[in-house]
Formats: structure tokens, C-alpha cells, sequence
């Protein structure tokens, strides 16, 4: 009766991991398929991700896409590690109602804060373009950041601190060497958290870019009136090959370090 069910659940975790997985195996083989179509194999190729890095629209859009998530991703961690410290510097009534407040724009849908974000440009005079993107990424990324620190910050202990400086630290010194480090996981969780959301965001980009200036998700938006290219499907397998490679990198260096020491 065990082995029946080591078995079931087992057919059961495959067949979930064949569901999430099964729509990136079929682009992955797309991208090496030699003809458009989606639905006939035509052959084995490497054009398209040699065309891929040919073209000028797609490096753009990548180029963007990579340079607003780490900017944006950067500024909203500064900006909230050192909201989570005052505000967690609060009283209860006080920091109660800012967390609530905080958490309304990851409750609030995406098209009604990339509509308020354009409006609010357009309503002070500020052309919509590559900047506008920039401070829209880090508005909705801020919450993002606030509530991953905020558990490091509360659990943080100000005895250390105040050590530091009963030891000749400057107030900066003392923050860089002794807090800092303890509220290190939960800035990067949320630096890591702020980039993705970044990276993979449409609707927000959609309504606060300006013409001429693409993402990868919006480039995507715009081909699929007229058909999405292979070019495509050539640069999400890579997008998808480099997150894995970091995601395994990350699970496993920590493991194989601690041997190496050993």
C-alpha cells in the first residue's frame, strides 16, 4: 500500500512539473525549428538566435529591458531599506497605518497604476520616454522591497548599534558594518524580488514609454498583430537558459563551497 503511494504521488509531482513545463520545452523548440510555422517541423537550426543577435530591435528592447530592472531594481532597494528602518522606528499606530498604505499598490490592479502613473506625467508636463519608465518601475517596486526588509529590520537588534557606537563607530560606520549585514537577506530577496518584477512587467511599461522606445515586453505586444517571429522564441530560450543557470548557481555554489573549505 506504501509503494502505491510513493508511487501516485510521485506520477503526481511529474505530472505537475510536466504541466508547468511543458509550454518552455515547446518554445525551446520552436526556436530551433527551421520554418515559422508552429505546427510542422521543418529541421534542426541556429538561424534565428543568429539572426536574434542581428537585430537592432531586439537588442534595443533587451538592452532596456535590462538596464530599467537593474536601475530601478538598485534605487528601490536604497530607497526602501531605509523606509523599512523608519518606518519600523514608528509607533504601532503610526506604522500600522503606513504599512497599510504600502500594501495598496500590490493589491491594486496594474492597469490602473499604469494609467495613474501616465496620467500624473501627462497632468505635470513630463514627456513620456525612457525615464518615465525608470520612476514608474521604482514606484511600484518600493512596496516590493519594503516588505521583504521589513521582517529583517523587526528582527534586527539595536543592542548591536548602540554597542558600535558606545565603541567609537560613527553612526554611518555603525550601520554599514553591524546593520547592514544583518538586514543583508532580506535586501537582497528584495533587490532579487524587485528585478523580476521589473523584468517581466508589461502593462505599467505599456502606458509610461514613449514612442520609439520598446521593452521586451512590449516589443512582443507589438508583433503579435503580425505574428510573432522565431527571433522570439530564440531570445526567451535564452532569457530562460541564463534565469536556470543563475537559479542553480545560486542553489548549489553555497554547497559546494563548504566542501571546498572542508
Amino acid at each position: 500500500m506504501e509503494k502505491l503511494k510513493d508511487t501516485l504521488s510521485q506520477c503526481y509531482l511529474a505530472f505537475i512539473v510536466l504541466f508547468m513545463y511543458a509550454p518552455i520545452v515547446t518554445l525551446v523548440a520552436l526556436s530551433f525549428n527551421n520554418g515559422r510555422s508552429r505546427a510542422q517541423w521543418s529541421g534542426f537550426t541556429f538561424d534565428w538566435y543568429a539572426e536574434m543577435w542581428a537585430d537592432q530591435a531586439i537588442m534595443a528592447a533587451l538592452r532596456n529591458t535590462i538596464i530599467i530592472a537593474f536601475v530601478s531594481a538598485f534605487i528601490a532597494t536604497v530607497l526602501g531599506t531605509i523606509a523599512a528602518i523608519g518606518i519600523n522606528n514608528m509607533r504601532s499606530v503610526s506604522r500600522n497605518t503606513v504599512m497599510s498604505i504600502t500594501n495598496i499598490p500590490m493589491l491594486n490592479a496594474d492597469i490602473v497604476t499604469g494609467i495613474s502613473m501616465m496620467l500624473c506625467f501627462i497632468a505635470f508636463g513630463v514627456s513620456l520616454g525612457f525615464h518615465t519608465i525608470l520612476i514608474a518601475h521604482i514606484t511600484f517596486n518600493l512596496p516590493y522591497v519594503i516588505l521583504s526588509v521589513m521582517p529583517k529590520v523587526r528582527q534586527a537588534s539595536k543592542d548591536t548599534y548602540e554597542a558600535a557606537l558606545d565603541l567609537g563607530a560613527t553612526p554611518v560606520q555603525a550601520f554599514f558594518k553591524v546593520v547592514l549585514p544583518e538586514l543583508m537577506p532580506g535586501v537582497t530577496s528584495g533587490f532579487m524580488l524587485a528585478f523580476t518584477m521589473s523584468l517581466d512587467d508589461f502593462i505599467i511599461t505599456h502606458f509610461t514609454r514613449g514612442a520609439g522606445i520598446d521593452t521586451i515586453s512590449t516589443l512582443v505586444y507589438s508583433q503579435v498583430r503580425k505574428g510573432i517571429k522565431p527571433t522570439m522564441y530564440a531570445l526567451s530560450t535564452v532569457i530562460f537558459l541564463t534565469v536556470f543557470v543563475v537559479l542553480m548557481i545560486g542553489n548549489f555554489a553555497p554547497e559546494w563551497l563548504k566542501k571546498r573549505r572542508k
